[in-house]
């Protein structure tokens, strides 16, 4: 399956590149943490047989954009996620299936809270929503999560010690998170990193407004009683047992018409277990609103 390339303006300033392939209904697939739209190489080619198949570098990554953070909305999941619904409208198309991973999924989940009637179907691998997030992190357990604290530090340290050290912080990541290695093979994983290495600045920005205004947004959203309307899927290893939360009760509180999945494969789950996140975005497409 070909895919074309494309850099596509959707803010002021800031345009997204995107592989694009395939016929049919749209699927946006949103890549994550230390990653690009590679990610979704496999699924991408399995959902093009019949679906018009859009895979962007989220702003602040890959071979998009990364403008300077000038204020906590540069980066926030709200500004992000309007970046993917412009570019899915700027290719035709007003209302799309969207799925994400890792910071992906962070993105997907404010773009189904923010723009309801764009957003048709909603799936989220291996996350939970930002508010919950830090409300589950407790204890020395929370260390799994140490960068999620390193990058919410106010700018300069992180950003320094992280570019002091780049390849090695991001493939820590690459290697500890994934169940089975051949899944990232070395050309996948030097892209990976050559891409995070040149975009260090940015990817703290990302993860600095999930600790400030990603959480207002959140919380705003909660007090409101606002929820994803669409069918979601949510695909998760069990990062429950690890930190004792109910990883299903905490998306049902958001996505009322919820299929949750746990799976056994690794953080990486569309690189090492392609057939099982394809199949579950089909089922997921099949659904029609409750």
């Amino acid at each position: 399956m070909t895919f074309e390339h494309l850099r596509v303006p959707v803010a002021d300033g800031v345009e997204l590149h995107a592989a694009v392939s395939g016929s049919g209904s749209p699927v946006v697939l949103l890549h994550g943490f230390p990653q690009t739209h590679l990610m979704w190489r496999h699924v991408a080619a399995d959902l093009a047989a019949d679906h018009t198949v859009i895979c962007p570098d989220l702003r602040g990554y890959g071979a998009s954009d990364k403008p300077a953070a000038t204020g906590p909305d540069t980066y926030s999941k709200r500004t992000m996620a309007a970046d993917v619904v412009a570019l899915a409208r700027a290719l035709g198309h007003e209302r799309f299936a969207l799925a994400g991973h890792d910071r992906g999924a962070l993105v997907a989940v404010r773009a189904g809270l923010d723009h309801p009637a764009a957003v048709t179907h909603l799936a989220s691998l291996d996350v939970l929503p930002t508010l919950d997030m830090w409300d589950v992190m407790h204890g020395v357990s929370a260390s799994v999560g140490f960068h999620l604290y390193l990058m919410a530090q106010p700018p300069g340290l992180p950003e320094r010690m992280i570019a002091g050290a780049a390849d090695e912080f991001f493939g820590y990541f690459l290697d500890l998170w994934t169940n089975d290695p051949a899944a990232i093979p070395p050309d996948v994983r030097a892209a990976y990193l050559e891409a995070s290495r040149n975009a260090v600045p940015s990817i703290v920005a990302d993860y600095r407004a999930s600790a400030g205004i990603d959480l207002d947004h959140d919380r705003a959203d909660r007090a409101a009683g606002r929820t994803l309307r669409m069918p979601t899927t949510v695909l998760q290893q069990d990062w429950g047992a690890m930190l004792g939360f109910d990883a299903a009760a905490l998306w049902r509180a958001w996505a009322p018409d919820l299929r949750h999945v746990p799976v056994s494969c690794g953080h990486f789950m569309a690189e090492e277990d392609p057939a099982l996140v394809a199949g579950e975005l089909r089922k997921l497409l099949s659904r029609r609103p409750a």
